[in-house]
C-alpha cells in the first residue's frame, strides 16, 4: 500500500493551526510552528488560497481558514445536527405509522438520505443511508424544490428523467407541483419513482424558518394511500407532526 501524501499532511497541519487560537498568523510563524522552509509553506499557502480554504489579509498579509473551508463544516455540522435532533422523533414516527421512516436534505441537485428507520415489522429492509434520490420524483425532494431556492436552482430546464408514467415530464408541470406544496405545507410521491410505493413528506425548519430539510415515510401504496390513491390524511398528519417537533428542537418559530 503507498504510504501517506506529504504535501497533504502539511496542508493538513497548516489548516489545523489556523484553526487554534486566533486563527490568523504570518508565513514565517506559521513555517516555524511547523518546521517548515518558508518556501514550501508559502507553495502550500498559495494552494490552499487557490481552492478557497485559506484566506490573506490583504493588510497583514497573515492568513486565515478560508470561507469555502468553513462551509464545508457548516454543512457537516448542519447534516449531524438535523440527524442527532431528529433520531427521537423519526422512531416515534415509524412505530405510529408502522411505515419506514427516512430523512434528507438537498446535495448538488440530488436528494441525500441522512436518516432511515426500518418500518417496524420483520421483513427484510434495506438501509437507504447515503443513497442520493431524484428531486422532482420522491415526497421529501419536491419539498426541498418548493422551500429551497438553491434546490431549486439546480433543477435544469426542459425534460426531466423520467422512473415511471406518474413522475412529472416537465420544469412547468414542477413548478405548479411545488406551489400547490406551499400552500399545504407538505409533499405526495405516488408510484413516482417506483411502481407501488408511495411516500409522504413535510419540511424541516432552522432557525429563522429555514428549512434545512425533508422527514418522510414511504411503503406500499394500498398502505400510504386511501382508495382514490391519495395519501391518507392520518399518515399526512403524522409526519407533519413529527416535522414540526424536529423543527421546534432546531429552534425554529412555531408555525
Amino acid at each position: 500500500m503507498p504510504g501517506p501524501v506529504q504535501s497533504i499532511e502539511r496542508a493538513a497541519a497548516i489548516l489545523r493551526l489556523l484553526a487554534q487560537g486566533s486563527g490568523r498568523l504570518g508565513l514565517s510563524e506559521i513555517a516555524n510552528s511547523l518546521g517548515l522552509a518558508r518556501g514550501t509553506a508559502h507553495g502550500i499557502l498559495r494552494t490552499l488560497q487557490l481552492v478557497g480554504f485559506v484566506e490573506q489579509d490583504e493588510a497583514t498579509g497573515k492568513y486565515q481558514l478560508g470561507a469555502a473551508l468553513l462551509h464545508l463544516g457548516t454543512s457537516y455540522l448542519d447534516v449531524n445536527e438535523l440527524r442527532s435532533r431528529a433520531i427521537n422523533w423519526a422512531d416515534a414516527l415509524a412505530a405510529r405509522s408502522g411505515e419506514a421512516v427516512r430523512i434528507g436534505t438537498h446535495l448538488q441537485g440530488k436528494l441525500l438520505v441522512v436518516h432511515h428507520v426500518f418500518r417496524p415489522d420483520d421483513t427484510l429492509q434495506t438501509l437507504d443511508v447515503g443513497m442520493l434520490l431524484p428531486m422532482h420524483a420522491t415526497a421529501m425532494g419536491k419539498v426541498l424544490l418548493a422551500y429551497d431556492a438553491n434546490a431549486a436552482a439546480a433543477v435544469p430546464d426542459g425534460d426531466l428523467e423520467q422512473f415511471s408514467r406518474r413522475t412529472i415530464r416537465t420544469t412547468r408541470e414542477l413548478t405548479r407541483a411545488l406551489s400547490g406544496i406551499r400552500e399545504v405545507g407538505w409533499a405526495a410521491d405516488v408510484e413516482e419513482t417506483t411502481v407501488g410505493e408511495a411516500s409522504v413528506a413535510a419540511p424541516i425548519r432552522g432557525y429563522g424558518g429555514l428549512v434545512v430539510g425533508a422527514m418522510g415515510i414511504s411503503g406500499p401504496v394500498e398502505r400510504i394511500c386511501d382508495p382514490h390513491n391519495r395519501p391518507r390524511l392520518d399518515l399526512v398528519t403524522f409526519v407533519r407532526d413529527a416535522a414540526r417537533a424536529v423543527s421546534r428542537d432546531l429552534g425554529a418559530p412555531r408555525w
